[in-house]
């Protein structure tokens, strides 16, 4: 069975920190390119972070440079979000996704909810 399983959201205080994993089972994370999104309530999806192993490269996006890093484990099958410094304006659901264009295959997590209080 495909399956992306998300887990390690939770409710914390401003400047915090938390892990998210994402781990996949009936493929492997090593020739996707898996990316975190986020949704705050109102607004729309966010790209916040991408992974590529295959290209050795990684994305963040302007707001969490410097607090979030994303990493990649072949024996777990697992993709890792570490979020220091969290703020308020983390506060959302976050989704992860793999992502294998010529292959054609897509898979999203069942999203986490990230609370940040000041």
């Amino acid at each position: 069975q495909l399956q992306f399983v998300e887990s390690g959201g939770g409710s914390v205080q401003d400047g915090e920190s938390l892990r998210l994993s994402c781990t996949a089972s009936g493929f492997s994370i090593d020739i996707y390119t898996v990316g975190w999104f986020r949704q705050a309530s109102g607004k729309e999806p966010e790209g916040v972070s991408c992974i590529s192993p295959n290209e050795g490269t990684t994305y963040y996006r302007d707001s969490v440079k410097g607090r979030f890093t994303i990493s990649g484990d072949g024996a777990k099958n697992t993709v890792y979000l570490q979020m220091d410094s969290l703020k308020p304006e983390d506060t959302a659901v976050y989704f992860c996704n793999a992502r294998h264009d010529a292959l054609r295959r897509y898979y999203w997590g069942q999203g986490t909810l990230v609370t940040v209080s000041s």
